[in-house]
Protein backbone atom coordinates (compact mmCIF):
# COMPACT_ATOMS: atom_id res chain seq x y z
CA UNK A 1 0.00 0.00 0.00
CA UNK A 2 1.15 3.45 -0.45
CA UNK A 3 2.52 5.42 2.03
CA UNK A 4 1.56 8.97 2.81
CA UNK A 5 3.72 11.72 2.04
CA UNK A 6 5.18 13.56 4.79
CA UNK A 7 4.04 17.18 4.96
CA UNK A 8 5.61 20.04 4.29
CA UNK A 9 5.29 21.46 7.82
CA UNK A 10 4.07 19.31 10.52
CA UNK A 11 0.84 20.59 12.72
CA UNK A 12 1.27 22.41 15.71
CA UNK A 13 0.66 20.22 18.78
CA UNK A 14 -0.68 21.41 21.98
CA UNK A 15 -3.11 20.30 24.90
CA UNK A 16 -6.52 20.08 23.72
CA UNK A 17 -9.15 21.78 26.45
CA UNK A 18 -11.07 18.45 27.72
CA UNK A 19 -12.58 18.05 31.55
CA UNK A 20 -13.19 21.90 32.15
CA UNK A 21 -9.69 22.85 31.63
CA UNK A 22 -6.42 21.78 29.71
CA UNK A 23 -4.46 18.59 29.90
CA UNK A 24 -0.69 18.56 30.71
CA UNK A 25 0.29 15.65 28.59
CA UNK A 26 3.63 14.45 26.78
CA UNK A 27 2.15 15.16 23.05
CA UNK A 28 1.98 12.19 20.61
CA UNK A 29 4.50 12.90 17.71
CA UNK A 30 2.24 13.57 14.42
CA UNK A 31 3.42 10.65 12.27
CA UNK A 32 1.55 8.89 14.82
CA UNK A 33 -1.40 10.29 14.46
CA UNK A 34 -0.74 10.13 10.23
CA UNK A 35 0.14 6.18 10.84
CA UNK A 36 -3.55 5.83 12.36
CA UNK A 37 -5.25 7.55 9.94
CA UNK A 38 -3.65 5.73 7.04
CA UNK A 39 -3.86 2.15 8.30
CA UNK A 40 -7.02 2.69 9.25
CA UNK A 41 -9.78 0.51 7.23
CA UNK A 42 -13.06 1.90 8.82
CA UNK A 43 -13.76 5.37 9.75
CA UNK A 44 -16.73 6.77 11.13
CA UNK A 45 -17.91 10.36 9.63
CA UNK A 46 -20.38 12.97 11.97
CA UNK A 47 -22.07 15.72 9.83
CA UNK A 48 -25.59 17.63 10.65
CA UNK A 49 -28.87 17.69 9.02
CA UNK A 50 -29.93 20.40 7.64
CA UNK A 51 -32.83 20.50 10.68
CA UNK A 52 -29.68 20.62 12.80
CA UNK A 53 -29.87 17.03 14.12
CA UNK A 54 -26.64 14.98 13.60
CA UNK A 55 -25.80 11.96 11.18
CA UNK A 56 -22.99 9.68 11.86
CA UNK A 57 -21.88 6.63 9.02
CA UNK A 58 -19.07 4.60 8.62
CA UNK A 59 -17.30 4.77 5.10
CA UNK A 60 -14.16 3.73 3.61
CA UNK A 61 -11.73 6.03 3.01
CA UNK A 62 -7.84 7.32 2.03
CA UNK A 63 -5.24 9.50 3.89
CA UNK A 64 -3.23 11.19 1.81
CA UNK A 65 -0.68 14.33 2.19
CA UNK A 66 -2.75 15.67 5.19
CA UNK A 67 -6.29 15.36 3.60
CA UNK A 68 -8.92 12.48 4.18
CA UNK A 69 -10.54 11.33 0.95
CA UNK A 70 -13.98 9.51 1.01
CA UNK A 71 -16.93 8.70 -0.79
CA UNK A 72 -20.64 8.60 -0.30
CA UNK A 73 -24.11 8.40 -1.91
CA UNK A 74 -25.88 8.48 1.44
CA UNK A 75 -27.54 11.35 3.45
CA UNK A 76 -24.04 12.35 4.52
CA UNK A 77 -23.71 13.80 0.80
CA UNK A 78 -26.73 15.93 0.79
CA UNK A 79 -25.92 17.08 4.00
CA UNK A 80 -22.66 18.17 3.75
CA UNK A 81 -23.97 20.30 0.60
CA UNK A 82 -25.58 22.25 2.69
CA UNK A 83 -23.25 22.39 5.59
CA UNK A 84 -19.46 21.29 4.79
CA UNK A 85 -18.20 21.09 8.35
CA UNK A 86 -17.41 17.10 9.39
CA UNK A 87 -16.00 14.85 11.43
CA UNK A 88 -13.90 12.32 10.94
CA UNK A 89 -13.28 9.26 13.38
CA UNK A 90 -10.93 6.07 13.34
CA UNK A 91 -12.70 3.45 14.22
CA UNK A 92 -10.29 1.77 16.94
CA UNK A 93 -10.71 -1.15 19.12
CA UNK A 94 -7.60 -0.75 21.08
CA UNK A 95 -8.33 2.45 22.76
CA UNK A 96 -6.33 4.27 20.24
CA UNK A 97 -8.47 7.44 19.54
CA UNK A 98 -7.80 10.05 16.56
CA UNK A 99 -10.65 12.63 15.52
CA UNK A 100 -10.26 15.02 12.58
CA UNK A 101 -12.57 18.25 12.40
CA UNK A 102 -12.45 20.18 9.07
CA UNK A 103 -14.82 21.10 6.05
CA UNK A 104 -15.74 18.97 2.63
CA UNK A 105 -15.00 20.04 -0.67
CA UNK A 106 -15.74 17.71 -3.76
CA UNK A 107 -12.60 16.23 -4.89
CA UNK A 108 -11.38 18.13 -8.20
CA UNK A 109 -8.61 17.81 -10.47
CA UNK A 110 -8.01 14.29 -12.45
CA UNK A 111 -4.23 13.24 -11.30
CA UNK A 112 -5.73 13.34 -7.84
CA UNK A 113 -8.39 11.48 -8.04
CA UNK A 114 -6.80 8.98 -10.37
CA UNK A 115 -3.72 8.64 -7.32
CA UNK A 116 -6.83 8.19 -4.35
CA UNK A 117 -8.53 6.23 -6.50
CA UNK A 118 -5.17 3.75 -6.81
CA UNK A 119 -4.73 4.04 -3.66
CA UNK A 120 -8.26 3.68 -2.52
CA UNK A 121 -8.67 0.25 -5.03
CA UNK A 122 -5.21 -1.17 -3.49
CA UNK A 123 -6.38 -0.86 0.21
CA UNK A 124 -9.81 -2.47 0.09
CA UNK A 125 -10.06 -4.79 -2.91
CA UNK A 126 -12.24 -2.54 -5.06
CA UNK A 127 -12.15 -1.70 -8.58
CA UNK A 128 -13.63 2.37 -8.59
CA UNK A 129 -13.00 4.04 -11.48
CA UNK A 130 -11.89 7.75 -12.12
CA UNK A 131 -14.30 7.69 -15.23
CA UNK A 132 -17.82 6.66 -12.69
CA UNK A 133 -16.97 6.67 -9.11
CA UNK A 134 -19.64 5.43 -6.53
CA UNK A 135 -20.82 8.73 -5.63
CA UNK A 136 -18.89 11.91 -5.47
CA UNK A 137 -15.55 11.54 -4.09
CA UNK A 138 -15.33 14.31 -1.14
CA UNK A 139 -11.77 15.83 0.27
CA UNK A 140 -11.85 16.51 4.17
CA UNK A 141 -9.43 19.25 4.75
CA UNK A 142 -8.50 19.22 8.45
CA UNK A 143 -8.38 22.20 10.92
CA UNK A 144 -7.80 20.23 13.75
CA UNK A 145 -6.83 16.22 14.70
CA UNK A 146 -7.27 15.11 18.05
CA UNK A 147 -5.71 11.80 19.06
CA UNK A 148 -4.75 9.87 22.49
CA UNK A 149 -3.96 6.37 23.46
CA UNK A 150 -6.30 4.72 26.51
CA UNK A 151 -4.53 2.31 28.48
CA UNK A 152 -6.24 -1.50 26.37
CA UNK A 153 -6.55 -3.50 29.71
CA UNK A 154 -8.61 -0.59 31.27
CA UNK A 155 -7.28 -0.78 34.36
CA UNK A 156 -5.30 2.82 34.54
CA UNK A 157 -7.44 4.57 31.91
CA UNK A 158 -7.29 7.93 33.27
CA UNK A 159 -3.61 8.51 33.71
CA UNK A 160 -2.42 7.20 30.20
CA UNK A 161 -5.04 9.08 28.28
CA UNK A 162 -4.67 12.18 30.47
CA UNK A 163 -0.28 11.72 29.54
CA UNK A 164 -0.86 11.43 25.84
CA UNK A 165 -3.79 13.71 24.56
CA UNK A 166 -2.79 15.76 21.73
CA UNK A 167 -4.59 18.44 19.84
CA UNK A 168 -2.79 19.00 16.61
CA UNK A 169 -3.82 22.43 14.57
CA UNK A 170 -3.84 22.62 11.13
CA UNK A 171 -2.68 26.60 9.22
Amino acid sequence: MAKAAKPVSEPAASAPRMFGGSLESQRLPWAWAVDQLTRARHYWISTTRPDGRPHARPVWGVWLDDVFYFSTGSLAAGNLASNPEITVHVESDAGEAVIVEGIVSELRGRPRLRRVLDIYNEKYHWDMSPDSPEGPLLAVTPRVVFGWVSDPSGLDCGARFHGTATRWRFP
